[in-house]
């Protein structure tokens, strides 16, 4: 996924089919109602809680999407180039978390 240019399609939607951006407080709350969806389909259909019979036509992929979807608004709206601080963000993990996780005896 390439996701400076996911930013600019999702910018180019809002401009011409979305009016404008929600602000960042409703985009939180937003993100947090679809990030219960990807926890609540998660938890029925993976977890030990049984699948509602409404809940079994739910797409996880679908759900997953409507969250990177606000997170890409709330970076176009606070001017973060995601991009750039995914790729850091990579860097310093797999720099920090290498040897953490290959030497990590639960992981075996």
């Amino acid at each position: 996924m390439d996701i400076k240019n996911s930013q600019l399609i999702v910018d180019t939607w809002i401009k011409e089919h979305g009016v404008r951006y929600f602000n960042e407080l409703t985009n939180m709350a937003q993100l947090t109602e679809e990030v219960g969806e990807v926890a609540r389909i998660i938890a029925r259909r993976y977890g030990e809680q049984s699948e509602k019979e409404s809940d079994k036509g739910k797409d996880l992929g679908e759900e997953l999407a409507d969250v990177v979807f606000v997170v890409l608004c709330l970076a176009n709206q606070t001017g973060i180039d995601l991009q750039a601080s995914f790729d850091k963000k990579m860097d310093v993990k797999t720099k920090r978390d290498h040897d953490r996780h290959q030497n990590n005896k639960k992981l075996k």
